[in-house]
């Protein structure tokens, strides 16, 4: 009996371009009369919560929305927009709960930089440890 041949596997070819630069035509902005507002990403606690440093100098307990939830991964030091919860009720001790909303990509980030859209209390070297 003859022997089995193993399928080979096509691999194909790499392109040694670069991916296009995407070209910005709109960038979410937060929606200040919902209180929305801009938020770093500190820390990553699972079961989709990370602790996130607001521009308003408060550290909190983020929850990613739903809606966002399987499409966007979100990651330590992204840039994102939060909702923060107006109907908790504060406990001592405590850092206060909100809503992640929307990640931004690279290209927006450095878009939002350029045009001084991001506060200067957000920047990635200068958020305090709580």
């Amino acid at each position: 009996m003859p022997k089995m041949k193993k399928k080979q596997v096509k691999r194909g070819r790499r392109s040694s371009t670069p991916a296009p630069t995407p070209t910005i035509s709109r960038v979410k902005m937060p929606y200040r009369k919902n209180g929305e507002m801009f938020a770093r990403v500190v820390d990553i606690y699972g079961q989709e919560r990370m602790g996130v440093y607001c521009e308003d100098g408060k550290h909190r307990r983020g929850r990613v929305r739903g809606k966002i939830k399987k499409r966007v991964w979100i990651r330590k030091g992204d840039l994102v927009i939060i909702n923060p919860w107006d109907f908790e009720t504060t406990v001592d001790g405590e850092s206060e709960k909100c809503e992640i909303s929307w990640r931004y990509l690279r290209h927006e980030v450095s878009y939002l930089e350029r045009n001084n859209r991001i506060p200067k209390s957000l920047d990635i070297n200068n958020i305090p440890v709580f």
